[in-house]
């Protein structure tokens, strides 16, 4: 009895729900009475959808009463998922009204997933009413702009307005048209005012920047909010990760907990924000952010830096072309150890860090195998036309491919020109221009043309790669004259 209690009591717990579960009968009545509803399609057998599941259930919860969160099996209810043009799993998309607004392309977490909704839902610019209702908005973990106007009629404010609008996903707007808010921030008529998180307060700027153009225009306060939400030197999280790498960006990674110990995470950045001042005019080109090591441990990954030593930041730049710089010498309290490893990174002198496998030490086979360090020597050699697969060890349509690969190299290896390569893209540095996202990937690199690769998006048997190779070929295939031979051989012996 207390067993069947027990498997109830689970059965229960399990049923128990805060996603709406919604079918093709349901679904046009379910979103059209709710202002705004988020709505994830997926099928049961995605691992990508298995993994978003409980984050998307503790969002649910915490938005319970707020902002309802849906999902649909599109492996049973197809109709809608046509409809509303699903092709891959899973897809989330804003409804709002009944209407859909647009795909969610935000974090997939369930506090990052909570944060943009909560964006979402209700105007895009808070009304401010009284001083008590604004030193609560500013004092939020998260920056705030706020526009002052006497005027609510007023252009500046409208332009205000559809600015907050089109930024509302990421950043948070409020505004006021209370003379004494006015009079408080010394705002003659009307004005705006970007208010930086109080945690994040420092010496070395300001914790509130004013608008200093003499026109409202969407565009400019637009402009406004992007050079400055951040300030010299933010908290980078998952939330935020994606506006912050806008530039080259140099990453102090380290115990960053804002909630548990902001005292100790302001320790270290404000002496990153010490050395980042000293480089905030050398062109613009790079930006500065602390970040918890135990969140972005995969970007440590990267840098081939798995394990952070103590409480001591480690230090590390990801440029806009996928470069890395690894700063090897031990993070000082003082800042000279940064200071001279942006001194070096400023003057070109640093030596960039590449993620790569050992160069084999016998590479004569059909099949050129590629790591990181030695793919310029092969794969950007101009005097080649290099056909290069970028494959996953595990994959197994890449193990499928591989014999077929073999053969293709075996029939080309007379031609001086063609070169036939493999690189295991989960073992090495992908460099750009060439983009890696599934596998097996491949590119063809002519002469002459490295820095303008083509994707392969031909069939993969042994004919299709070689018709490939004779059309796209910077000389014809000296292969080509041997088949011929072969083919007229072979006729030889059957007119026989």
């Amino acid at each position: 009895m207390i067993r069947l209690l027990l498997l109830a009591c689970t059965a229960g717990a399990a049923m128990a729900s805060d996603v709406l579960d919604l079918t093709d009968d349901d679904f046009e009545d379910q979103v059209g009475e709710h202002g705004l509803m988020l709505v994830e399609f997926f099928a049961p057998w995605c691992g990508h959808c298995k993994r978003l599941a409980p984050e998307y259930e503790i969002a649910a919860t915490k938005l319970k009463g707020k902002v309802p969160l849906a999902k649909v099996d599109c492996t049973v209810n197809t109709n809608t998922c046509t409809k509303y043009g699903v092709s891959g799993y899973p897809t989330l998309k804003l409804f709002r009204d009944g209407e859909e607004s647009g795909s969610y392309d935000g974090p997939r977490t369930a506090d990052g997933i909570v944060s943009q909704l909560k964006k979402q839902a209700g105007p895009s610019s808070v009304e401010i009413t009284t001083a008590e209702v604004l030193e609560t908005y500013i004092n939020d973990a998260d920056a705030s702009v706020v526009g002052f106007f006497e005027d609510p009629a007023s252009p500046s404010q409208a332009d205000f307005l559809k600015a907050a609008s089109g930024m509302r996903e990421n950043y948070r707007f409020a505004h006021t048209n209370r003379e004494e808010l006015l009079e408080k921030y010394e705002i003659k008529d009307e004005g705006i005012i970007l208010f930086r998180p109080p945690k994040l307060a420092n010496k070395f700027e300001s914790s509130s920047v004013p608008y200093t153009e003499e026109k409202f225009t969407s565009a400019k306060i637009k402009k406004f909010v992007l050079d400055n939400i951040y300030g010299i030197c933010p908290h980078m999280t998952e939330d935020n990760k994606d506006q912050i790498r806008g530039k080259d960006l140099l990453v102090a990674y380290y115990d960053v907990d804002y909630e548990k110990n902001p005292k100790g995470s302001n320790y270290w950045r404000n002496r990153v924000m010490k050395v980042a001042q000293k480089f905030l005019n050398a062109g613009e080109k790079l930006n500065f952010a602390v970040a918890s090591h135990k969140i972005f441990s995969h970007e440590l990954s990267e840098f081939g830096l798995d394990t952070v030593p103590g409480d001591i930041p480690v230090v590390a730049i990801k440029t806009k072309k996928d470069e890395k710089y690894v700063m090897q010498e031990e993070f000082s309290r003082d800042g000279k150890a940064l200071e001279r490893f942006l001194e070096n990174y400023f003057s070109g002198t640093l030596k960039r860090y590449l993620k790569s496998e050992p160069i084999p030490e016998s590479n004569d086979g059909p099949v050129k195998v590629v790591v990181a360090e030695n793919f310029d020597d092969i794969v950007n050699d101009e005097t080649k036309d290099v056909l290069i697969e970028f494959y996953a060890p595990w994959c197994g349509h890449c193990k499928s491919l591989e014999p077929k690969f073999k053969e293709l190299g075996d029939k080309v290896s007379s031609d001086s020109n063609i070169v036939i390569a493999k690189m295991d893209a989960t073992a090495n540095d992908v460099p750009s221009p060439y983009e890696v996202q599934g596998f097996p990937t491949l590119y063809f690199a002519p002469m002459g043309k490295k820095q303008s690769p083509k994707r392969y998006e031909g069939g993969r048997e042994v004919s299709d790669f070689m018709n490939y190779l004779k059309k796209e070929s910077t000389h014809p295939l000296s292969v080509a004259a041997e088949e011929k031979k072969s083919k007229k051989m072979k006729k030889d012996k059957e007119d026989l």
